[in-house]
C-alpha cells in the first residue's frame, strides 16, 4: 500500500477548521487527527491550510476540435495552479458538439489522452437529439446542458419551449439533471436586432440587449417546466440577487432546482465592461453594484453555495473589434477563481470555510460526485496546500492558459498555491505543473 501523511497543517473540514495531520492510503483519506501513524512520504504543511480539492463544473476546455483556443493539458495545469483536483467540461465549444455517443466518445478519448485532474462531462440537450440522451448518460454524462437563447455555436441551437419540456421529461427518467444557460431569446434577439439595425454596437449597447429581465423570465419558465416534467434543473452562471431568489422560493416550494454563480459577477459591474473590452464580454452581462454586493451577502448568508468559473476562452484575434456583438464571448478565468473569492470573502469577514464548500463540497453533493468534495474518511485525497497569508494579484506571466490573457489580470488575490493533489498525487508544486498524473472520469452517484 502507498501510504503519505500531510501533517501540521489547518484542514477545513465539514466540522471547521483545526490543526490535524491527514492520512492518505492508495489515494484515499484514511485518517484525520494529531499525530497520526508515521509514512515513508510526509509532506509539512505547517503555518499553511488544507482545503478540499476544488471542483470546477463549469469549464470550456474546447477539445476536440478548437486546441487553438484552449487545451486540455493547459486548462489542467491553470485549474491545478488555482487549487482544484476536478472539473466537468461542457458539451459545446469543442467540435464536434457533444450532443450522441460518438462526439461523447471522442471528447473522453481526448481527456483521457491529456487530462491530469478528474474529470466529467455534461452531455448536449439540442433540437432533435433526444433520441441521444440515453446513449450519453449510458456513457456517463453526469447530466445535461442546454440553451434557452442562442449559444453563439449554430452547431449547438436552443431549445424551444417544447424540446426543453420533451427533454426534462427524457432527462428525468434517466434519473438525470439538467443545466441551463436562461435569458429570454425573444427579448434577446428583439433588443440585438434593434441595436444592430440602429449601428448601437459598443458594450453598453451589448449589456441592454440582455437585460436582468430576460435573465428572469427564462429562470421562471425553467422552474415551471422542471416541476412540470418532474426533472431536476441547475441554473448556470445566475447574475442577479433577484434570480437566486427566485430558484430559492421555488426550491422552498418543493421544486428540484440549484444555482451557481461566477466570480465576475461578484467582481465587476455594467460600468466596468466598457474598460475591458472583449475580455469582459460574457452572457448574461454584468450587472449593478447592488447585485454584485446582493451576492456577496447571500454567499455570507449561505442562500448561494455554488460558484464555478465559466472558463470559457478563445483565440484572442475574437475578442478584438470595435462592434461588440461580434466579439467572442466568454471570460479567462479557471486558474484564479478560488484566489479571487478568497480575497473578497476575507475582505468582507466571510470564513475560509464557504469558500472551501461553495467551490467544492456542494458541487460534489449536487451533481452526484461521491468522494469528492470533502476531507473526510473514505474520501479521495484531492487536497489544495495553500498559504492564506500570502496576498498578490493576477499577473499575465503567471498565468497557464493556452492564451495568457484574461479580464481578471490586476485583480487581488489571497492565498498562494503550495501544492495541489489529486487523490495523494501531487499535480502543483513550486509554481509549475507535476506530470505523471492521469485524471480518471467521474461517475455519478444519484
Amino acid at each position: 500500500m502507498s501510504r503519505l501523511v500531510i501533517r501540521g497543517g489547518r484542514a477545513v473540514t465539514a466540522a471547521g477548521a483545526a490543526a490535524v495531520d491527514i492520512e492518505v492510503t492508495d489515494g484515499t483519506i484514511s485518517a484525520i487527527g494529531p499525530g497520526v501513524g508515521s509514512a515513508r512520504e510526509e509532506i509539512d504543511a505547517t503555518g499553511l491550510h488544507v482545503l478540499p480539492g476544488g471542483i470546477d463544473s463549469h469549464v470550456h476546455f474546447n477539445e476536440p476540435g478548437h486546441a487553438d483556443w484552449e487545451t486540455i493539458a493547459n486548462g489542467c495545469a491553470a485549474l491545478a495552479a488555482g487549487g482544484y483536483s476536478a472539473f466537468v467540461d461542457m458539451p459545446l465549444n469543442s467540435l464536434p458538439v457533444t450532443i450522441d455517443g460518438e462526439s461523447f466518445d471522442a471528447k473522453v478519448k481526448a481527456l483521457s489522452a491529456s487530462s491530469s485532474l478528474d474529470f466529467g462531462l455534461w452531455g448536449g440537450l439540442v433540437p432533435g437529439n433526444l433520441d441521444q440522451l440515453e446513449a450519453l448518460h449510458a456513457r456517463g454524462a453526469l447530466g445535461f446542458k442546454a440553451f434557452m437563447c442562442a449559444s453563439g455555436l449554430d452547431q449547438f441551437p436552443a431549445c424551444d419551449d417544447r424540446a426543453l419540456l420533451e427533454g426534462m421529461r427524457r432527462i428525468a427518467a434517466l434519473g438525470s439533471i439538467l443545466l441551463l444557460h436562461a435569458e429570454d431569446p425573444h427579448v434577446v434577439d428583439a433588443l440585438t436586432r434593434e441595436a444592430i439595425a440602429e449601428g448601437r454596437t459598443a458594450a453598453r449597447d451589448f449589456i441592454r440587449s440582455r437585460p436582468a429581465a430576460a435573465e428572469l423570465d427564462a429562470i421562471s419558465r425553467a422552474i415551471h417546466f422542471s416541476g412540470e416534467a418532474g426533472c431536476p434543473i441547475h441554473i448556470v452562471h445566475v447574475s442577479t440577487v433577484e434570480g437566486v431568489r427566485r430558484i430559492l422560493e421555488a426550491r422552498a416550494q418543493g421544486t428540484d432546482v440549484s444555482g451557481e454563480t461566477c466570480p465576475h459577477y461578484l467582481l465587476y459591474t455594467e460600468d466596468e465592461l466598457e474598460p475591458l473590452g472583449g475580455l469582459g464580454k460574457c452572457a448574461p452581462p454584468f450587472r449593478t453594484g447592488a447585485d454584485r454586493e446582493g451576492l456577496w451577502a447571500m454567499i455570507a448568508g449561505g442562500s448561494l453555495d455554488m460558484i464555478v468559473s465559466d472558463h470559457s476562452p478563445s483565440s484572442p484575434e475574437l475578442k478584438r473589434g470595435e462592434d461588440f456583438f461580434k466579439l467572442w464571448g466568454g471570460i479567462s478565468g479557471c486558474q484564479s477563481t478560488r484566489q479571487l473569492l478568497l480575497h473578497g470573502a476575507l475582505m468582507r469577514s466571510i470564513d475560509v470555510s464557504v469558500i472551501a464548500a461553495a467551490t467544492a463540497t456542494n458541487v460534489a453533493r449536487r451533481f452526484g460526485l461521491a468522494r469528492k468534495g470533502e476531507i473526510a474518511l473514505g474520501c479521495d485525497a484531492d487536497l489544495w496546500l495553500v498559504d492564506l497569508s500570502h496576498e498578490s494579484a493576477v499577473r499575465t506571466e503567471d498565468l497557464l492558459y493556452l492564451h495568457p490573457v484574461s479580464a481578471h489580470v490586476g485583480q487581488p488575490i489571497r492565498g498562494r498555491t503550495v501544492r495541489t493533489l489529486v487523490r495523494g498525487a501531487t499535480v502543483f508544486a513550486e509554481g509549475r505543473a507535476v506530470a505523471g498524473t492521469a485524471g480518471r472520469q467521474l461517475t455519478r452517484t444519484p
